[in-house]
This record gives structure tokens, C-alpha cells and sequence, in this order.
């Protein structure tokens, strides 16, 4: 491997990395959105099944 072919694998693989830490945010954001709204169906499925009411 020559010199300039490291060169392009070392700036490919630092613009790789930086394109995941930019996406790593919105990933982990989606995946906590869908399971507080999993949450939230399981509780509302709950409420429905048992006939509880909402409290204040």
C-alpha cells in the first residue's frame, strides 16, 4: 500500500467517523421516541382493558 492510498483510507475512515457521530444523536433520539410511545400504548391498553379512569 503506498503512501497516498493511506493517506485516502485515513481521510475516508475520519469522514466516515464523523458522518456516524452526526447520525448517532438522531438514531438514539428515534429509538427513545419509539419506546416511550410503546410506553405509552401498553398504558392506555391497560386503562382500557381494566376500566380505570384518569386521576388529577
Amino acid at each position: 500500500m503506498t503512501s497516498a492510498q493511506t493517506e485516502g483510507l485515513i481521510a475516508m475512515l475520519t469522514v466516515f467517523a464523523m458522518l456516524v457521530l452526526l447520525i448517532l444523536p438522531s438514531v438514539i433520539g428515534i429509538v427513545h421516541d419509539k419506546r416511550v410511545d410503546r410506553q405509552i400504548r401498553k398504558a392506555r391498553e391497560y386503562r382500557t382493558a381494566h376500566g380505570v379512569t384518569r386521576t388529577v
